[in-house]
């Protein structure tokens, strides 16, 4: 027999739902909000369950509790297993998140970072319910279509510009379920991809882990707009349905026929097109084809090098380089380009020890040198991509 209660005890932000003698107590908070931390504190004290349920994953853990953790981090290893891209995505969106907290004073996470605190001087049990943040951001891009990818490039890139102030009333009121309801439909309209990976699967993955925890009386620490998704699943996983699939939530989908036939079916197009020219036309005709490419493409790769501020060496390398490395699937000239550029411009323990300070603003993006490295992995690889697309006309024989 479900209970649902609405008491206000301890906080207005929790929501209590009993399934029989195992009661969950779940803690909707805003996660760059003073009053949530405090609130979280005071909960897991007056409340004293039998375990504490967080929204945290362990590697976003240690990357709040070891500020060293970064200095071990091997930027060569990051751009050589093709994880550039994710990497620069997570320090966006951190980015964003900590220019709001900071003007609030907080810290994005903090409250999460209290639970565990509190948790640990009172002895109560506590456990990372959390999905890890890299397969999250993972699944997002690879269900995304084309245009999903775009949209969020285009998102990530307009946060890192985004001069943007959340009052503390306005952080406040996120908790409040009619402007959860709003944000949460404006996301998945504009990425349902996205609202999707971010927000219901994480509703799924994180209702599963809490059903599985020890205890009878639990407290559950969680942003607000999961509190719903979460009460939903719960319903259902005690009501006897089949629950989430947690290892296939673990996991990134594979990728698609078409996904992965295209980076070997434009470089053969391109081959095909230069080869159609020397024959249909000469060899005149063949090298004018196959300067159009190089280019084409490596002026636009140089110019993201340029746009990354990057070393001039760097830049006359993504020149040279990116019409070749268009034509070969396994390595991108942004992983060229950014390994050369950390070899010229080698990150210095102050970069490590100010990055979660420079991630604050463009300027710092760029004076960091090891997101500096992101950058120019990112620009000269947008450029390259921009690149083989627009210099494709031009290899048609006739144009031109």
């Amino acid at each position: 027999m479900q209970e649902t209660s609405s008491e206000k005890s301890t906080s207005e932000n929790i929501t209590r739902i009993s399934f029989g003698e195992r009661e969950y107590l779940l803690l909707g908070t805003a996660h760059v909000s003073r009053e949530s931390v405090n609130e979280v504190a005071s909960a897991i004290r007056e409340e004293a369950p039998d375990r504490v349920c967080i929204e945290i994953d362990a590697a976003r853990h240690k990357s709040l509790t070891e500020k060293s953790s970064w200095e071990s981090l091997n930027i060569y290893r990051v751009l050589k297993d093709r994880k550039g891209f994710l990497l620069l995505g997570n320090l966006v969106l951190s980015s964003f998140q900590r220019r709001i907290g900071a003007d609030l004073g907080v810290n994005p996470g903090e409250e999460m970072l209290a639970a565990i605190t509190v948790a640990q001087e009172l002895e109560i049990p506590f456990s990372l319910v959390d999905r890890q943040i890299h397969t999250t951001l993972r699944r997002a891009w690879s269900k995304a279509s084309l245009w999903g990818k775009n949209k969020m490039l285009a998102a990530l890139l307009g946060s890192v510009f985004s001069r943007e102030k959340l009052s503390g009333e306005e952080i406040e009121a996120l908790k409040n379920q009619g402007a959860l309801d709003n944000m949460m439909g404006e996301l998945a309209d504009y990425l349902p991809a996205a609202k999707s990976v971010l927000i219901d699967e994480r509703d799924q993955y994180i209702a599963g882990n809490v059903f599985k925890a020890d205890g009878n009386r639990l407290l559950v620490v969680v942003g607000a707009g999961h509190v719903p998704g979460i009460v939903k699943w719960l319903e259902k996983l005690h009501a006897g349905e089949q629950g989430p699939d947690l290892d296939d939530l673990d996991t990134v989908p594979p990728p698609g026929r078409l996904r992965k036939v295209l980076p070997w079916l434009l470089p053969a197009v391109v081959a095909g097109l230069i080869g159609w020219g020397f024959f249909r036309s000469g060899w005149d005709g063949g090298l004018q084809m196959l300067l159009r490419w190089f280019v084409i493409n490596g002026v636009l790769s140089g110019i993201g090098a340029i746009v990354a501020l990057a070393h001039p060496v760097t830049i006359i390398a993504s020149i040279l380089g990116a019409p070749f490395t268009s034509m070969n699937p396994t390595i991108g000239v942004g992983f060229v380009s950014g390994a050369l550029e950390a070899v010229l411009r080698k990150p210095r323990v102050i970069d490590f020890e100010n990055l979660q300070d420079d991630i604050l603003s463009v300027r710092g993006f760029y004076r960091n040198r090891f997101t500096r490295i992101l950058l120019v992995f990112f620009f000269t690889s947008l450029g390259s991509a921009i690149g083989t697309f627009v210099a494709l006309p031009f290899l048609f024989p006739g144009v031109g």
